[in-house]
């Protein structure tokens, strides 16, 4: 394993903070290489350990960063990695555009929904006057052919983009980042509800709430229906395993993985 990754329930993340990050990410752009970003949560890190094809993605992006508390202090517990933050995923895209603002980098915008994207628009060049924002396009919801990849890939690259934000939810927009990063050969970092909190659709929790590693209670009293069966079930589950492995009762190995059969292109 990379000795700057560490293994968490078998996925492997980066003990890393803000400032290191968005290092990591500039750098990448300025070269023009190929390089995945992902911000988990709880729900994202249980996704690979349920699915070891998508392990085998994760395992695959060159950054992946705690965007949970409950995260953070499982990295803190296994590996001692004394983080005094996450690095929370709208926070990240944030600190990212206000470096590429500052180094004249343009950016590209892909996913959500036509009124989250006319408003994430608006609100980023409002926030950021010197930001590019070289193109975006909406999701459509469905899964892409090849002829449509390439042509998603040639519209991107012409745009001028070095860093491509995607906005299409977990696990959906990780499989985007591994499918895409190496075509695109830039920073692609998958920012979830990002999008739809800095357009103004979506609210975010109370930083006190945050703080305590209780943003999952925010989401789940606005969203019930829809998140009540993940939370009830995933956040007790997430800290048995961590139990088992900070305990030596369970080992588990970040090479047992499944990789991919075919592409699945979400666009």
């Amino acid at each position: 394993m990379d000795a700057k990754k560490k293994n968490l329930l078998g996925v492997k993340l980066d003990a890393v903070d803000y400032s290191s990050a968005v290092e990591l990410v500039m750098e990448a752009a300025q070269a023009g290489r190929a390089f995945g970003v992902s911000a988990l949560a709880v729900h994202g890190v249980m996704t690979g350990v349920f699915d070891p094809v998508h392990r085998h993605r994760l395992n695959q992006l060159e950054l992946v960063v705690p965007d949970g508390q409950p995260v953070r202090w499982g990295l803190n517990l296994l590996h001692r990695v004394g983080l005094r933050d996450r690095v929370y995923g709208p926070n990240l895209m944030l600190k990212v555009c206000a470096a590429c603002a500052k180094q004249g980098l343009p950016i590209f915008l892909f996913g959500s929904t036509p009124d989250v994207m006319q408003h994430l628009v608006a609100n980023l060049q409002a926030k950021f006057p010197e930001l590019r924002i070289a193109g975006h396009r909406v999701s459509r919801f469905r899964t892409m052919d090849a002829s449509e990849k390439q042509e998603l890939v040639e519209e991107i690259k012409q745009s001028g983009a070095k860093i491509t934000f995607v906005g299409l939810g977990c696990p959906r927009q990780e499989v985007w980042a591994y499918e895409f990063k190496d075509d695109l050969s830039m920073p692609i970092l998958a920012v979830g509800a990002a999008f739809a909190f800095h357009a103004g659709m979506l609210k975010q929790a109370p930083p006190l709430m945050q703080r305590f590693g209780l943003e999952w209670l925010f989401r789940l009293g606005c969203e019930p229906l829809r998140l009540w069966k993940r939370y009830a079930f995933l956040n007790p589950y997430y800290l048995l395993l961590l139990f088992l492995q900070w305990t030596g009762i369970r080992r588990f190995d970040t090479s047992n993985t499944e990789a991919p059969t075919h592409e699945i292109l979400y666009g």
